[in-house]
């Protein structure tokens, strides 16, 4: 994958951030380093390998699924937003 400033300017775009001109060319640089890491983990064999385990005898613990409604922490959810209207999370438009 080829880190350039279309992908920057991508990447900024989606995640709501704003990348300064000057920094460009680390943040460029440190991606490309991130890809080549994962890239090499591609190759590593795990032929041998049990698809998944786990450290808890008997798997993973459940609980019930239980739906509940608290309306007073669910205000004060929203008190903390940065922008709600009738009972939910008012978010900025990210695709077109």
């Amino acid at each position: 994958m080829q880190v350039d400033d279309k992908l920057i300017t991508k990447l900024a775009k989606l995640s709501g951030l704003e990348v300064n001109e000057d920094r460009k060319e680390e943040l460029k640089s440190e991606l490309a380093d991130i890809i080549n890491f994962v890239d090499n983990i591609k190759d590593i064999d795990v032929s041998h390998i049990d698809a998944t385990f786990n450290t808890i005898k008997g798997g993973s613990p459940l609980r019930e699924d239980v739906v509940s409604t608290d309306v007073q922490m669910s205000e004060h959810i929203l008190k903390h937003a940065p922008k709600s209207e009738n009972g939910y999370f008012i978010v900025p438009k990210i695709i077109e």
